[in-house]
């Protein structure tokens, strides 16, 4: 499939369109032509490969290097194209194998695009590829019909629950608000489940905040009074995560039938099952943004009041560290939605503040950098010493500032006896994968994982990844 096709060829002419189409078929058509392919284009951007599992294997070998010659070849023309492969194997079934071939194209688009899934029957996926950012697309068709979509879910349930993932930052706290009005905007009731256990400075403050109006704090319940409120025709909406084991609460995915997905986060091999509605935007900078983009389409029988903004615009701020980091014309749009909605930018200085302990305990966790190959720094703490998740991602985004490094890799031990580690990068080297491999994730430019071992075992199994990574190795 051919990424973003219909966006970049809007209001083209006719002939600089047929240009870019000859150009592309032409490059796929010998590619197929030089490994023994079977090929054929069955519509403007989709198109249908088979081959057999030799043929795949030398595929395999060579890293799937037509990604790379499209994504260049059309740089060239200022049409910047990428692929996308979707690729079912080592079943004798056709009809399970076109079933496998387009499992693997849909996980291969919800994590950016531009890479290859390669999917058997026994679960195994493998990935080559996904060295760009997803573009973000230029109409707001698509959040305008999941909006409409939402609506008509939320009203055919008697309340809505909003759960993010566990520790939750600014973006999924914010986003659960704007969801909550959502809710509220369609005349449902509406709660946010949150464990006040795992919450960090900044949430803490804006509960502070949240605590002087009534009617909305009442609205923030534990996983227990979850359970206890739940109906047939209650609606979960799951924000800023689409992996189970990262949920507040697991048991209530298996608990309510009715079950909604809104995040930005690139695709993983895990992911909630039996959803009604996906809303999965790699493109976008937070949860935050795209749920903003939802709420202007809703009823506007209750209106977003200033502390609601706020929330939301935290998110936003957070996620793109001060609109620097995976920012598009999207982000300020709504931005600006939340700004004319009273969103205060001092109240939200407020929450992200940080205490002179915490920022001399990240200068000391910088301290101990090394370049461990050209541009890629990494800082493992003493292992005498405990850090928190935000105060390791804080430093990996603090190091990343720093001149010559490309790429940041912060690791140190955590309070539940794991070493977390935070990766950063401007965009050249894919940090996703790299903790992918250590059974994280994240996003292209921002990742992280957890390792029940040692810091210099983690140090270790980082260190042969970076290797394998630049190496153009595979990713299972």
């Amino acid at each position: 499939l051919l990424d973003n096709y219909d966006d970049l060829t809007q209001g083209m002419d006719d002939q600089r369109k047929s240009s870019i189409n000859s150009l592309v078929t032409s490059l796929l058509d010998k590619w197929a032509r030089d490994n023994g392919v079977f090929f054929k284009r069955v519509s403007s951007e989709r198109f249908i490969a088979i081959f057999n599992e030799h043929i795949l294997q030398q595929l395999e070998k060579g890293k799937f290097s037509i990604l790379d010659e499209i994504r260049e070849t059309t740089a060239k023309q200022n049409v910047p194209l990428t692929l996308s492969i979707g690729v079912g194997s080592a079943v004798s079934s056709l009809p399970e194998l076109g079933s496998l071939a387009q499992s693997s194209l849909d996980l291969a688009l919800g994590r950016g695009g531009d890479q290859v899934a390669i999917k058997q029957s026994n679960g195994k996926v493998k990935f080559y590829g996904g060295k760009t950012n997803p573009m973000e697309k230029r109409t707001r068709v698509r959040a305008r019909v999941i909006s409409h979509a939402l609506k008509d879910i939320v009203l055919d349930s008697d309340k809505v629950i909003v759960m993010g993932h566990k520790n939750p930052d600014m973006d999924a706290i914010g986003s659960a608000i704007g969801i909550l009005k959502v809710a509220q905007m369609n005349e449902r009731e509406g709660y946010i489940v949150i464990n006040t256990q795992q919450l960090d400075s900044s949430v803490l403050r804006l509960m502070e905040e949240i605590k002087n109006k009534e009617d909305l704090y009442a609205r923030f319940i534990t996983p227990d009074e979850a359970f206890e409120m739940i109906t047939d025709e209650t609606l979960l909406v799951v924000v800023d995560t689409h992996k189970p084991s990262m949920v507040i609460e697991e048991r209530l995915l298996n608990r309510i039938d009715k079950v909604v997905v809104i995040d930005h986060h690139r695709r993983g091999e895990e992911f909630i099952k039996n959803s009604l509605l996906v809303y999965m935007e790699p493109y976008a900078s937070s949860t935050a943004e795209l749920v903003t983009e939802l709420l202007e389409y809703q009823p506007k029988r209750s209106k977003i009041d200033m502390l609601e903004s706020t929330a939301l615009l935290a998110g936003i701020i957070v996620d793109t560290k001060s609109f620097t980091l995976r920012t598009g014309s999207r982000t300020f749009d709504a931005a600006s939605y939340l700004r004319a909605h009273g969103a205060d930018t001092v109240l939200v200085q407020k929450f992200l503040k940080e205490d002179v302990d915490t920022y001399i305990k990240r200068s000391k966790l910088i301290e101990e950098v090394i370049f461990y190959k050209k541009g890629i720094a990494i800082a493992s703490a003493k292992t005498d010493q405990i850090h928190n998740q935000v105060l390791i991602a804080q430093a990996a985004d603090t190091l990343l500032t720093m001149d010559g490094v490309v790429a940041s890799f912060v690791m140190a031990k955590r309070s539940d006896d794991t070493v977390g580690i935070s990766a950063r990068s401007l965009g050249d080297i894919n940090v996703q994968v790299i903790m992918e491999m250590l059974n994280g994730g994240g996003h292209l430019t921002n990742a992280a994982t957890q390792q029940a071992c040692s810091i210099e075992e983690a140090e270790s199994r980082l260190k042969a990844a970076i290797d394998e990574y630049l190496e153009g190795g595979q990713r299972e």
